[in-house]
C-alpha cells in the first residue's frame, strides 16, 4: 500500500474536484481506480464510500458557506437515502465480482440516456410541471434510488441524482450538483457504516484517498459557479462514457 501512496493522494484530488465540479461524490473514478491497485471490487466500493464522505462534506460545507446549498432539499432526498443505502451494502455483498462491475457500467450508460432525455423534453418544450406533492414524491423516490446504488457501487449516488433532480424536480445542473453533494454526506455515511460492519472497509486507504477529496473539493466547489452550464454537461456525461467502457472491460477480464 506505502507504494500507492502517491497515485492515492492524487487520485483523492482528482476526485475532490470532480466532487465539486459534478456533484458525484467521487467514487465513478475511485472504485475503478482501486480495482486497477488490486483491490477487490466490494474492497473497492466499501473504500471509496470512506473517501467519500471526506469529500463530499467539505464539498458540502464550503456550498453552505458560499449559500449555494439548500437543506430542505437536502434532507427530502437524504432521508430515504439513509435507509436504502444499507439494502445495496446488503445486495453488494452477495454479488459475484463480473456482475457488480457489469452493473455498474450499464448503470453509467443509463445515467447517460437520461441526460439526453431531459435535453430532449426541454428542446420539445415538454411541459414538466409537477404538483408539490408529486415534487416530494418524486424527490422520495430520487433519494431512495441515490441510497441504494450508494450502498451497491460506493459512488455516493450523485450519477443517478443529478440527472433525476433535472429530469423529475426541473432544477438546473449547477443546483443539481450542489444538492446532490450535499445527500451524498448522508448517503456515504450510511453506506461506509453498513459496509465496516461486513468488514468490507480498508480504513487507512480510505482516509488517504478523502484527504486528497478534501483539498480538491474545497477547490472546484469555489469554481462551480463561474463555468457555463454546457461545459458542466458535456465533462458530466463525457466522463460516464470513458468511465463505463473502462468498468467493462474489467468486469470482462474478471469473468475470464
Amino acid at each position: 500500500m506505502l507504494d500507492n501512496i502517491l497515485i492515492l493522494i492524487v487520485s483523492g484530488l482528482f476526485s475532490g474536484l470532480l466532487a465539486g465540479i459534478l456533484g458525484i461524490g467521487g467514487g465513478t473514478v475511485l472504485v475503478p481506480l482501486l480495482v486497477s491497485l488490486n483491490y477487490t471490487p466490494l474492497q473497492a466500493v466499501a473504500t471509496s464510500s470512506l473517501a467519500i464522505v471526506i469529500t463530499s462534506l467539505s464539498g458540502s460545507i464550503q456550498n453552505w458557506r458560499m449559500g449555494y446549498l439548500n437543506w430542505r432539499q437536502v434532507l427530502l432526498l437524504g432521508i430515504p437515502a439513509i435507509i436504502t443505502a444499507q439494502l445495496g451494502v446488503k445486495v453488494a455483498n452477495y454479488l459475484p465480482d463480473y456482475i457488480l462491475l457489469t452493473a455498474f457500467g450499464t448503470f453509467l450508460i443509463f445515467n447517460i440516456f437520461l441526460g439526453n432525455l431531459r435535453r430532449q423534453l426541454i428542446a420539445k418544450n415538454s411541459d414538466l410541471s409537477l404538483s408539490n406533492f408529486s415534487v416530494k414524491m418524486a424527490g422520495l423516490l430520487t433519494g431512495a434510488m441515490g441510497g441504494f446504488l450508494a450502498g451497491l457501487f460506493g459512488i455516493g449516488g450523485g450519477v443517478i441524482m443529478v440527472p433525476l433532480q433535472m429530469l423529475l424536480l426541473k432544477t438546473t445542473i449547477k443546483v443539481a450538483i450542489q444538492t446532490s453533494l450535499g445527500v451524498i454526506v448522508i448517503t456515504s455515511i450510511s453506506s461506509t457504516i453498513g459496509h465496516a460492519f461486513s468488514g468490507n472497509v480498508l480504513f487507512t486507504v480510505g482516509i488517504i484517498l478523502g484527504l486528497g477529496g478534501l483539498v480538491g473539493a474545497q477547490i472546484s466547489t469555489r469554481f462551480l459557479p463561474r463555468l457555463p452550464d454546457k461545459v458542466v454537461s458535456f465533462c458530466f456525461y463525457g466522463m460516464l462514457g470513458i468511465l463505463a467502457v473502462y468498468i467493462f472491460i474489467k468486469a470482462w477480464m474478471s469473468y475470464q
